[in-house]
Formats: structure tokens, sequence, C-alpha cells
């Protein structure tokens, strides 16, 4: 990787070159272009073509090998393992033992004995492992090896065009070995845009080339590369809870693994200054913390294994409080917020376009009759339903499509505007992961 000079952060090196970009955003310690094309158009390639994604600054890829690899996930892990057969994939929730998220990701069984998981810059598994007595080899794989997505509706006839092979038996959640560029690869087929997609992992020493072979498939298909300034919109549209923006991990539910952090991992330093804004005024230390209910990852939680947090989620899941919706935001209010710029005096706090990212941890307090009900996290600007959307940790009582509530909007030293929204479902638009791939146009390569 090559450093910037801005300390501890660094150039994303497993893209391809793009002379064109002229502003950068950070993508967890790594900067990739704010734009390839534009942000509206970009936002719109995974509801029309595709985009070509990526997601290698993630720096969690763990690799765990042997007979214990999947009795060190149960360990770990809120969810059940008694249908995770080799080349399947799933969701994997760890919490601290006090119930809260800590971290989660996506772990595939690579073989009968391998398991891979990828993740956010929280090191528990890391951890733990180092604490426990298990018969299997950790390696982290860390800035080694890609992590590239393909989505949208043309994303399967790209991916055949670019190996020449067809791709029409891949179940969701399910990890295949493919071949691209001569590069043998793992294609895990999930949707994080909510649509039809791919996310393929390998060697970061070919991550170029797979790149390349995918935009040049794409190319008279109307294929796009992601930018930074919009990839996060999806999460939104598609309900896909992120820590750092929806949660902050419950690293001090565990004090051992914080100075384990501290004295492993001190590039995670900027998670202690990482400010919180918005109207929602933390009652405590651990006021940014989650548990899976109030992400909306209740149906994730099995109780047919012993795991870390298990007694604490026995309480949550017999009495949970909230769960994850949409917020549709008022039009009307939104444009007061805008008008305010154009207007004499101080304006409101004004609102990044489509979204911010990783500047800070912005939560906004959610109303019912002056009284809070929930928080709200992720505003953003959805061109495509042309509404500003936020997601929601909402009070059951509150939770259903129609309920109408209000967000207060700016931190308690500004100017705030209180803006009426509507709940909704989450996810917000339609789920088109689960497609029969059948049905999908284009025609399987020969």
């Amino acid at each position: 990787m090559v450093a910037m000079a801005h300390s501890g952060f660094q150039l994303n090196e497993l893209i391809p070159a793009a002379p064109a970009a002229s502003s950068w955003t950070r993508f967890i310690m790594q900067f990739e272009p704010a734009e390839f094309t534009n942000w509206i158009d970009e936002s719109e390639s995974w509801k029309q073509t595709a985009y070509v994604g990526d997601w290698s600054p993630l720096p969690n890829k763990i690799v765990v090998q042997g007979p214990d690899a999947i009795r060190f996930f149960e360990d770990i892990s809120v969810n059940s393992f008694r249908n995770f057969g080799v080349g399947r994939a799933k969701h994997c929730i760890q919490v601290s033992s006090r119930g809260h998220v800590i971290t989660e990701g996506i772990l595939m069984r690579l073989s009968e004995d391998t398991v891979k998981f990828t993740g956010g810059p929280i090191y528990w598994a890391e951890y733990q492992f180092g604490k426990g007595d298990y018969d299997a080899a950790f390696t982290q794989r860390g800035g080694e090896d890609f992590i590239i997505q393909i989505q949208g509706p043309k994303s399967l006839e790209i991916l055949e065009r670019a190996t020449g092979t067809s791709h029409r038996e891949h179940p969701f959640l399910h990890v295949l070995p493919i071949t691209i560029a001569g590069h043998e690869v793992w294609a895990l087929r999930q949707g994080m845009s909510g649509e039809l997609g791919f996310e393929l992992h390998g060697d970061g020493a070919y991550a170029i080339e797979i790149h390349e072979a995918l935009l040049a498939a794409g190319a008279d298909l109307g294929v796009r590369r992601l930018g930074g300034r919009t990839k996060m919109v999806n999460h939104v549209e598609a309900c896909f809870p992120t820590p750092i923006v929806d949660y902050m991990p419950a690293i001090g539910d565990e004090p051992e693994f914080a100075q384990f952090l501290g004295e492993k991992h001190p590039e995670l330093a900027f998670l202690s200054f990482l400010p919180s804004t918005g109207s929602h005024v933390p009652t405590g230390h651990d006021d940014a913390y989650r548990d899976p209910t109030e992400l909306g990852w209740l149906k994730n939680i099995s109780f047919d294994h012993e795991f870390i947090g298990r007694a604490a989620l026995e309480e949550v899941v017999a009495n949970p409080k909230r769960t994850m919706m949409t917020l549709v935001w008022n039009k009307d209010d939104v444009r007061d917020v805008y008008n305010s710029l154009f207007e004499e005096g101080t304006p409101y706090e004004y609102m990044e376009m489509p979204r911010a990212l990783f500047d800070s941890f912005a939560v906004d307090s959610v109303l019912v009759d002056g009284r809070e009900v929930g928080v709200s996290t992720s505003r953003c600007f959805s061109y495509h339903f042309r509404d500003m959307l936020s997601l929601c940790s909402l009070d059951l009582d509150h939770a259903f499509p129609g309920q109408q509530v209000e967000v207060v909007w700016g931190s308690p030293t500004s100017r705030q505007k209180t803006i009426r929204a509507t709940v909704a479902p989450a996810p917000y638009k339609r789920d088109n992961r689960r497609v029969d791939l059948h049905t999908v146009g284009g025609g399987a390569a020969s």
C-alpha cells in the first residue's frame, strides 16, 4: 500500500487507477475515489444495470482451518450452525457478555474444516481464539485479500461473460469457486445492494485483473464503478445496519478486550475520538451499543448452542424493546433545511448529499408526542425514491408502517428543526436478492 500524508491512512492499491477522480473518501483506513462518474449515476447502477465496487479495505479477513473451526465460531456467534454445510455462508453476529453487538460479518464454509470470516475493524475473533484451546489454525489475511462486489440486475450476465461459464445454479448465500482472468476466486452470492449480486474473494495480487475483467465484460451493459460518496446508500435502502454508522461496537463491555486492542491494534485509536453528533444526547458510555434485536436481527439468534452473551440475550429476546425500521422524512421539512442556507440568520445544520460517512457517529432523536421512542441513523438521500431516508431503532409500540414520528435535526448547540417522518418497512426497497437465476435475462455463457 502507498502511504498518504494523513497519518495511518493509505490509498487502496487493489483497485484500478482512476485518473479522472478529483476527490477521495475514507473507507476504514484507506482512501478511494468519491465518484467515478457522479453519485446519482452510480446510485442508479444497482437498480438499472450493475456496479463493480471494492470492499477490500475491510481489515478482518480471517481463515480458521482445522477440526475445531466450526466449534470456535459456534462459541462466539449467536447463529445456529446446524445446517451450515460446505459451500454455505451466513451473516454471523457476535456479541459481548452483556449481549451487545461487538462485531458481525460474513462467514463462509470453504471446506469441511475451513471457514473464512470477513468483517469490520474489530478483532474480537482474534482475541477469543487466542484465549481458547482449539485444534485449528488462525490466519489473518487482512490486506492480502480482495473483496470485490458485482451487484445489480446485470451482474449475472457480467459474471458469466467474465468467466465464460454459466452460474444459473448458484444458490443464494452459497460460496463456490470460479475462475476469472485465469485466477480461481471464491464467489459468494449475496446482494448487499438488495439486488441480485455476487461478492468475490481472492488473493490481492490479482485484484486489479479481476476488476478489469468485470468492467470489460460489462462495458456495453452500462456497468459502473462505485465510488465512496454513494457506496453506503444501498445500506439504507436495503437495511444493512453498519458498525460505526448505525451502532458502535461494544468494546467498552469487555475491558480486557479493549486493552488487547490498544496493544495489538493501535490503528483503531481513531474510534476513541470519533465524535458523537446529532440531536440525541447520550445517556452513558454504552448508549451507542445495540443488541441484535434493536438492529432487526432477532431471526439470527439461536439458543441451540452455548455462546458468549447467551444469558444476556435470553433476557433480551424474552422482552425485546426495539427493532429496526425505515423513516421517510417529510419533503417540505427537508426543503426548509436547505432553504435556510439562502435566508438571513443562522441556517440549520447542513445535510450532506447523499449522506455523511465516517466523520462522526451521528444519531438523532425520534419523538412521538415529545417523548423519545427511538434513534435515527444513516440519514441519506435516495435519488431512486426521491426521498430522504434513515434507519431507525424504534420502540416496538411504534414500529409499524404508517406511524407518524418526528426527527429532531441538529445538535443541541445548533439551530434545531423538528422534521416529520413516516415509519416504513425495513428494507425499504423490494428485496430482489433471491431472484431465480433461470429467469434472469442475458443468457448463460456457453
